[in-house]
């Protein structure tokens, strides 16, 4: 499970530590985010992440 960069802010979502402030669990790869899941830094979707 690879982390995944916001195109737009920087944010960096990395699988082993989940998304607690969005009830995602840690272990959660960025594929298996739920489709409507957004950046927490600035709001956009899933597809304005790029692979680390």
């Amino acid at each position: 499970m690879g982390k995944y960069v916001c195109t737009v802010c920087g944010y960096v979502y990395n699988p082993e530590e989940g998304d607690a402030d969005n009830a995602i669990a840690a272990g959660t790869s960025f594929e298996n985010l739920p489709e409507d899941w957004t950046c927490p830094t600035c709001g956009v979707g899933k597809d304005s992440f790029n692979p680390e």
